[in-house]
């Protein structure tokens, strides 16, 4: 019997990535604030969710809320692009003006530091997640807790999260 005491979960931010520009982005910056973390693609057939977050982004950013999306081409190869022609590539179609991070990968044995948080229980102290596909989404809240993760085919303007942002839903997805 292992009676080791059980490590303490991670907080978001307790984490740093590089934006899609190359510049240094520290999670520590969003105390106090709900954030969403997508997995984003451009050649998906979610890929038309940009619109839907980025009307989300503009809806409550001032209410302590921010999405950040990070790019990955580990489903499909449908994000084949440079961060560079990424970022072109939401500003064009999308009008995108949440936080972009640069390109990561969301599962296996490159997995970026903060996917490896959001989806291994032994860090984010919920629960494991898989990642199953593109635009799929993780509700962390206001004390840098993971508290959900929904599907890609859900709306990033469905009521599951809306009220959570708003704070009707302060639920937490336990194991099931």
């Amino acid at each position: 019997m292992d009676n080791s005491p059980k490590a303490q979960p991670k907080k978001l931010y307790d984490f740093n990535a590089r934006d899609i520009a190359d510049k240094p982005f520290d999670f520590s910056t969003l105390k106090g604030k709900k954030v969403m973390i997508v997995n984003t693609a451009s050649e998906c057939g979610f890929t038309p969710q940009y619109k839907e977050l980025e009307e989300l982004y503009q809806r409550y950013k001032d209410k302590n809320f921010v999405i950040i999306g990070f790019p990955s081409n580990d489903f499909g190869e449908q994000e084949p692009g440079s961060n560079k022609e990424i970022a072109a590539f939401c500003q064009k179609n999308y009008g995108v003006t949440f936080p972009m991070m640069a390109k990561v990968s969301v599962n296996g044995l490159n997995k970026s530091k903060v996917y490896q948080f959001l989806t291994e229980e032994k860090l984010n102290g919920l629960r494991n997640f898989d990642v199953k596909w593109n635009f799929q989404k993780f509700l962390i809240d206001e004390n840098g807790n993971l508290v959900k993760s929904l599907e890609s085919k859900v709306s990033p303007l469905d009521p599951a999260i809306t009220s959570w942002i708003d704070g009707a839903q302060n639920t937490v997805q336990k194991k099931q």
